[in-house]
């Protein structure tokens, strides 16, 4: 198989029971007598990278390293047999790509072929130094035989009593050259040994051509270039797929790693233009291969004979697809987000006809979606299923395998009480959905009609699953941090305005469309001796911080407010509070006290924007107040009073920066135009009025960069 001329002996210790002396090249003889002893096809070495958890490949045997170039370098961490046997420092053995596919998903995407593996840890009882993996051709039997696992276990203690005396007497070990098998044994000459077996293969009908382990072409018989279109001269020493344009195509390159990986002949139809078919054949050895190409049978005849695909039965999902659902679902940010991404992409590409996403609380399964179905009632009589009850979903989540039922039979034969909830569906897969570490859910995709999942789909579900779940983890975080920011800002802010003698208010509040959806934006109405106080600031940033910061400044003002200090002194007082709770925010603020039976309003202002008032005969003013600068800024800073006139049928609108500021937007336009606004439709009821002015302050971008508070107030007649 893989041989290194200079090794004695296949993997026996020597005399006496101690191990040989490290020698050159100690990983490369040692790999390949193993391999040799127990018939495996490739395989590689690892070692430990030293003051890092890392895996990294020191030497490989039997394919070319590009075969495991994804794994080269291996986290302790990760998901992959060689990480594992060091983890568990125990033998790992993967049967066929069945298992592949369920246990070790990110290779079987990348590798969808029928062989076996196994890895193993090369450690003493003190110390690991690395790991090994030996793979078979898929004709090896489902199970590691007692000689093939004794002899595996005892070369790599073997090594890593090798690689701890290195250690002890400071030689390092480094990497070595990979080890391929000899070229000339992959020519038909050299096979066949005589000037006349070559005659005889160029004088074939069909086209014979060989290639090595990395699919380059060492021989090409005469009717080889003839088919291709190729002289003989521009093949050798290129790779097939490289050499012939109309070849270059991946599905081809994969047929030869396939063929080469399981030791299996494979075979693919290709058209050369403009309309021949070619068939290729493969017959791989360890070696390289030889490759058949003849005419193929017309296409219509091919459809006639020989099993599609059906038209209903989509194509597997492509890497470049699934890269392409991974950006998707990167942009979801809610919980039902997630869903609608799966249904829209996901269910479609890999031709399922309906889902159910499930989420774990407390013990209990529940719906966080579905879709699909046309009686919802099908599906929603599995919220709050305990996790304990025997259900597919219910055992995907608990043992984070996933499970695929071909159809209906096979799924009551593994739940019989599965058909006492029928769903109408022929087929599913049951993908449980695993992120950090930790089960967030399963994934159920149905179909309509019965579905066999072979391996390489099974790998490709597993690996969506294990997209959807990260994307599913995301979303629940952000509908929790939603709700969470929803009901702080519902605590902060008044629940209602209260009822005043002849005061009318109305208040509307929208969170900035990017950050927390919380904010530092507020506003009140309280009673005060008879008369009524209004105030209305924006704290700056739309944040956890803002919105703790402005709970206090709020508070404050209603305190001051309570003891009688007139709008200047609370002014003052919240400032001085603002900047002994030594904060790096600051505050715009602007508080007035309203007294109806004077008809006036007297007003205080730190920094904020002017309100607008609209006078009974429907003209609007900007009030330019006098103030202060913003709260938080100066200790000493003061607060001028401004009296407005305020009667009967008046408005008063009090608002916050962000209704009138938008990108690319003059402000002073803006006033403006919010000043015609309300002059237009002032005399709707207010709550309707509110409305109408958030949505046309809202119409002059589709993004919120701040938040946005209205408070509105008119002056109703005296009683």
């Amino acid at each position: 198989m893989v041989g290194v001329s200079d090794w004695q002996g296949s993997g026996q210790a020597p005399a006496g029971g101690r191990p040989a002396p490290v020698g050159r090249p100690l990983l490369s003889l040692t790999l390949a007598a193993m391999m040799d002893d127990v018939h495996a096809h490739s395989g590689a070495v690892y070692l430990l990278a030293p003051r890092e958890p890392v895996l990294e490949m020191a030497v490989m045997a039997g394919l070319p390293r590009a075969f495991a170039a994804p794994w080269e370098r291996v986290g302790l961490s990760a998901p992959i047999p060689v990480a594992e046997a060091v983890r568990e420092r125990r033998l790992i053995w993967v049967s066929g790509e069945e298992q592949m596919a369920s246990r070790y998903p990110r290779i079987a995407v990348v590798l969808p072929y029928p062989f076996a593996l196994a890895a193993l840890p090369v450690a003493t009882a003190n110390k690991a130094y690395g790991a090994v993996f030996v793979t078979w051709p898929g004709s090896h039997p489902p199970e590691l035989s007692d000689r093939e696992r004794d002899h595996l276990t005892a070369a790599c203690d073997r090594l890593a009593l090798r690689l701890e005396r290195a250690a002890e007497e400071h030689r390092p070990v480094h990497p070595e050259p990979d080890l391929l098998a000899p070229a000339a044994a992959a020519t038909v000459a050299g096979t066949l040994g005589t000037v006349e077996a070559a005659r005889m293969a160029a004088r074939l009908p069909y086209g014979l051509c060989a290639l090595d382990l990395y699919g380059r072409i060492s021989y090409a018989n005469t009717a080889t270039a003839e088919l291709l279109g190729v002289p003989v001269s521009a093949l050798l020493g290129t790779q097939l797929w490289a050499a012939v344009p109309w070849l270059n195509d991946p599905v081809y390159e994969d047929r030869y790693r396939a063929a080469l990986l399981s030791q299996q002949v494979t075979s693919f139809v290709a058209l050369r233009p403009p309309g021949d078919w070619l068939s290729f054949r493969l017959y791989p050895s360890t070696n390289g291969l030889s490759v058949r190409i003849s005419r193929a049978r017309a296409v219509a005849e091919m459809t006639r004979t020989e099993p599609q695909r059906g038209d209903d039965t989509p194509r597997l999902v492509t890497i470049s697809h699934v890269l392409s659902l991974a950006s998707a679902l990167t942009e979801a940010a809610g919980v039902q987000d997630v869903v609608q991404l799966v249904a829209d992409e996901i269910a479609p590409a890999v031709g399922s006809q309906a889902l159910v996403v499930l989420g774990t609380q407390a013990g209990r399964l529940h719906v966080l979606g579905h879709r699909g179905y046309p009686d919802a009632h099908i599906v929603e009589r599995f919220d709050g299923m305990p996790l304990s009850a025997q259900t597919p979903g219910t055992h995907a989540l608990n043992s984070g395998v996933p499970a695929f039922f071909d159809s209906l039979q096979q799924l009551e034969r593994v739940y019989p009480s599965r058909n006492a909830t029928p769903d109408g569906m022929a087929a599913w897969a049951y993908l449980p959905l695993i992120a950090s570490g930790r089960p967030v859910g399963t994934c159920v995709l149905a179909y309509a009609q019965p579905h066999a999942f072979p391996a390489d789909e099974r790998a490709v579900l597993t690996s969506l699953g294990g997209l959807i779940a990260q994307a599913l983890e995301r979303a629940l975080l952000y509908d929790a941090k939603f709700k969470l920011a929803h009901g702080l800002q519902a605590a902060l802010l008044p629940h209602s305005l209260p009822s005043l003698p002849s005061i009318e208010a109305a208040a509307r509040y929208l969170p900035a469309s990017q950050g927390m959806d919380i904010g530092g934006d507020f506003y009140d109405l309280m009673p005060s001796r008879g008369r009524a106080a209004a105030v209305i600031g924006d704290v700056q940033g739309h944040n956890v911080t803002a919105a703790g910061l402005m709970g206090q400044i709020r508070t404050a003002v209603r305190a001051y407010t309570t003891v009688g200090q007139s709008p200047e002194e609370v002014m003052r007082s919240t400032n001085r509070l603002l900047i002994d709770l030594g904060t790096d925010l600051f505050a715009s603020c602007l508080y007035l006290r309203l007294d109806p039976a004077r008809e006036v309003a007297v007003m205080a202002r730190a920094g904020h924007p002017p309100p607008l008032l609209r006078r009974p005969d429907g003209k609007v003013r900007v009030l330019d107040l006098a103030g202060g600068p913003l709260l938080g800024i100066d200790a000493s800073a003061t607060y001028p009073t401004t009296e407005v006139p305020f009667t009967p049928g008046s408005v008063l609108a009090l608002y916050t920066d962000g209704l009138i500021e938008s990108p690319g937007v003059d402000i002073e336009d803006a006033l403006a135009d919010l000043g015609r606004q309300l002059a237009e439709t002032g005399d709707q009821p207010l709550d309707t009025l509110a409305d109408s002015l958030v949505q046309h302050g809202e119409t002059a971008t589709q993004e919120r960069p701040d938040d946005v508070a209205l408070l509105l107030l008119r002056a109703c007649p005296h009683d």
